[in-house]
């Protein structure tokens, strides 16, 4: 069971630092992220709330379907 792990624990570090490096690269990718329509932004004096509720939607659904695509392919 370890180095079933071991081996989930390094593809998502690579994966990871492959989506890291995509960001660094290209800003213009990371731009949309946090400013979907439904993501809630309130700003006041002195205070700012930034709660992006359909961003996380969409990066959950992303990460599920490619986890079940990944298990499938097992």
């Amino acid at each position: 069971m370890m180095p079933d792990l071991g081996r989930v624990l390094v593809v998502f570090g690579i994966a990871m630092v492959a989506v890291g490096a995509v960001l660094w690269a290209w800003p213009q990718a990371s731009s949309w992220l946090g400013h979907l329509p439904g993501d809630i932004h309130v700003e006041r004096p002195g205070f700012r709330l930034s709660f992006p509720i359909v961003t996380c939607l969409v990066i959950s659904v992303v990460v599920s379907v490619v986890w079940s695509l990944i298990s499938r392919l097992r």
